[in-house]
C-alpha cells in the first residue's frame, strides 16, 4: 500500500506535469519532473518505496529508452509487493513504447505477462486493451 502523503503529492506532481506539458512550459515541466525524480530516488528501497511512484516517473519521462527503463524498475517494485494491478498497468504501458521502438517480441512478452497480473485486477477496460494489443499483434 502506498503513503497515502506520496500518493497525493506524487498525484499533484502528475498533474501540474500535464498543464507543464500542455502549456508547452519546459522550464515548469523539467523543475516538476526534477521533483518526482527526487520523491523516487528519496523514497527508494525504504518503506515508502512503491510501484506508483516509479510508474508515474516513467509516464513522463520523454525518452522512450529512458521510459523503458523506468517501467522496469517500476515492475521490479511491483514484483516485490506483488501488485496485479501495477504489473499489469507497467507491463502495457511498457509493452506500447517497445512497439513504437520495434521491439516487438519483447512488447509480446511484457503484452503476455501483463494479461496474465490482469486476470487478478478489476480493471475490465485495461483487460480488454491489453487483448486488444495482443491480438492485433498476433494477426501481424
Amino acid at each position: 500500500m502506498i503513503n497515502t502523503k506520496i500518493y497525493k503529492t506524487v498525484y499533484k506532481l502528475s498533474e501540474k506535469l500535464m498543464d507543464a506539458a500542455n502549456e508547452e512550459n519546459r522550464e515548469a515541466f523539467d523543475t516538476l519532473y526534477a521533483e518526482l525524480e527526487s520523491i523516487c530516488i528519496d523514497n527508494e528501497n525504504t518503506p515508502k518505496d512503491h510501484p506508483e511512484q516509479w510508474e508515474t516517473l516513467a509516464d513522463f519521462t520523454e525518452e522512450l529508452e529512458d521510459a523503458i527503463l523506468g517501467y522496469a524498475k517500476a515492475l521490479e517494485k511491483a514484483v516485490a509487493v506483488n501488485s496485479k494491478d501495477h504489473l499489469s498497468s507497467i507491463a502495457f504501458s511498457m509493452a506500447k513504447l517497445q512497439l513504437e521502438l520495434g521491439q516487438t517480441d519483447a512488447a509480446i512478452k511484457n503484452l503476455e505477462d501483463a494479461k496474465v497480473s490482469a486476470n487478478k485486477i478489476a480493471d475490465r477496460e485495461l483487460k480488454e486493451e491489453i487483448d486488444e494489443l495482443l491480438e492485433k499483434l498476433s494477426v501481424d
